[in-house]
């Protein structure tokens, strides 16, 4: 029996869903309730194909560059995004920190030649 991925979030309006009845096919027992279910169902089909990029470059950034063709810093704003819709925020000190990374990773791509100078302001301009 061919089984197709759980939705996590409704067609419609984009609103998370929540799973109210659980079926095991084995005993036939049914549970009914209002269940949460897992942060990753509810991520848009392009954070799960990110994530899974991830996972499988083992978090390596530099390796995940390379299989989807994109700069360090998308690899970042993409694993951002995707932590952010699992509701992992940060607090501003991180923030901070982590802008001033970005900052340098860009002029360090800038300075390697891997950038046009255009490309680098609107990557500085794009940080928080």
């Amino acid at each position: 029996m061919m089984r197709k991925p759980v939705p996590g979030l409704c067609p419609i309006c984009g609103d998370r869903l929540f799973v109210t009845r659980l079926h095991c096919h084995r005993c036939a027992t049914t549970i009914e309730g209002n269940f949460e279910p897992c942060r990753f169902c509810s991520l848009s089909p392009e954070h799960k194909a990110f994530l899974e990029v991830f996972v499988k470059c083992r978090g390596n950034i530099k390796e995940v560059e390379k299989e989807l063709g994109i700069s360090y810093p998308t690899v970042r704003n993409r694993l951002d995004g995707a932590l952010a819709a699992m509701g992992f925020g940060s607090d501003g000190a991180d923030d901070r920190v982590e802008t001033a990374g970005r900052r340098k990773e860009v002029l360090d791509a800038l300075s390697r030649g891997e950038i046009s100078a255009d490309d680098a302001v609107k990557l500085l301009r794009n940080l928080r």
